[in-house]
């Protein structure tokens, strides 16, 4: 079924079908994976559908940032929707056979694989820039991909090429969380030496470097964080939005987005509309409401304290990051290089690039909150929720700062996703997350 997926994505992005023709020799109903990468187009579009699947809805489309906010809360929010699935990752009691939890799983692979055959055929493109190019975006997809499955799951099963026989033997067991790790440093590493200073709305050097930054902080190597966050600040051309709401439902792509998913009325996927918008802005009427997130902020000046709206449809509260159907997707902006390079700095007893504290109080001053006059651990992991909430960075971000989490400590079993129950039937060298 997944090869047959694939081949329809193919189909599609090419329309390469001519019935008139009698020298065709593919089938007029499909284009085998051989002949579709053959080309230099054909990989060129082979990996403009792998970002459109990387922006699903199950990943990077809004479920990625959606799943890390419900597991990752105590009460700052509240699930009020209907679905079981979400509930489930609300409560903290997710089964295997959870379906966004499925989702993730098969959708991530999907674009994983198709990654892996951008990479395995990009030698059909014979300019070396192109292909460098190419390989370098195919390479951050990956990275991207399984650094957001090592964060939920753990360590995961490990491909680096491209799978096209679907009736081979394809089980395969876990590798190690370091292992996923040092595959997405090396992704993100070969990735910023391949890639451009810019490239439009795709992955550039710069969003490489940003991610790159945000891996080493997961990890704790707070010097490489370091490193890479002051060299997407000093050097992207990148810079805040001269606004705090400027910095969303943006139709392309604003000063701000070192990398997003892009949306249109035609094209892409922004289900975080769904869950956190209210209904005339073509969302559920707010199946996600954050009334006591708003006692976290501690000044009535901060405007970020007035970014949310009263629902007409449950009378919670919801944010205003998610107004827009058609808006992009954000997913590295310029405020989490600055909170990086902060947090990294007062970490190591630096001041590179500026000193935590006026680093700090630069990013509230875009949003008129007062000048702290100290900082500490806690202000920082604060003022990252204050700036990134709903953007998917919380429940990450208490397990490296060690916070509990709904009474649980941050390593609890329950706060990692269990592996799939179709991905434990199907591939025999499995094994389950503890607890499940």
């Amino acid at each position: 079924m997944k090869n047959l997926k694939f081949l329809l994505i193919i189909f599609l992005s090419f329309g390469l079908v001519n019935c008139e023709s009698e020298l065709d020799i593919e089938p007029a109903q499909s284009v085998s994976i051989g002949a579709a990468l053959g080309t230099a187009d054909g990989v060129k579009k082979v990996l403009i559908g792998t970002y459109a699947e990387a922006g699903q809805s199950s990943t990077f489309g809004g479920y990625s940032h959606i799943m890390s906010e419900l597991i990752g809360n105590d009460d700052e929010v509240s699930w009020e929707g209907t679905f079981l699935a979400p509930r489930e990752m609300f409560t903290k009691s997710m089964l295997s056979d959870n379906g966004l939890v499925g989702g993730h799983w098969n959708n991530s692979y999907e674009v994983i694989n198709q990654a892996n055959l951008v990479l395995d055929n990009s030698s059909n493109i014979s300019d070396a820039t192109e292909r460098a190019t190419v390989e370098g975006e195919a390479l951050f997809l990956r990275a991207l991909t399984y650094f957001d499955l090592v964060k939920f799951f753990g360590g995961v099963p490990l491909r680096t090429a491209g799978v096209t026989n679907y009736g081979a033997d394809l089980d395969i067991a876990r590798s190690t969380a370091d292992e996923i790790y040092a595959q997405v440093i090396s992704d993100l590493t070969d990735a910023y030496a391949k890639l451009p200073t810019s490239n439009g709305e795709f992955a550039d050097r710069y969003a490489a470097q940003a991610l790159l930054a945000r891996v080493y902080m997961q990890q704790g190597n707070y010097a490489s964080a370091l490193v890479a966050a002051n060299d997407v600040l000093q050097n992207s051309g990148h810079s805040l939005a001269s606004s705090f709401a400027g910095a969303f439902n943006n139709d392309s792509d604003g000063p701000e987005d070192i990398f997003a998913f892009q949306v249109t009325s035609q094209d892409g996927s922004n289900v975080l509309i769904s869950h956190y918008a209210d209904q005339p802005y073509g969302g559920r009427g707010g199946d996600i409401v954050v009334d006591t997130y708003r006692t976290l902020f501690d000044s009535t000046s901060d405007v970020r304290l007035g970014f949310f709206y009263y629902s007409g449809f449950n009378g919670g509260i919801l944010t205003r990051k998610y107004t827009n159907e058609y808006g992009n997707v954000p997913t590295i902006r310029v405020a989490e290089m600055h909170l990086i390079r902060a947090e990294a700095n007062f970490r190591l007893g630096s001041s590179t690039g500026l000193a935590p504290l006026t680093e700090i109080n630069a990013l509230r001053g875009r949003s008129g909150a007062p000048a702290l006059s100290s900082l500490s651990l806690d202000l920082i992991f604060n003022e990252r929720q204050l700036e990134l909430g709903f953007e998917g960075h919380i429940l990450h971000d208490k397990k490296r700062f060690g916070k509990s989490i709904a009474g649980l400590p941050a390593n609890s079993s329950r706060l990692v996703c269990p592996i799939p129950q179709s991905e434990m039937d199907s591939n025999s060298l499995m094994t389950q997350n503890p607890g499940y």
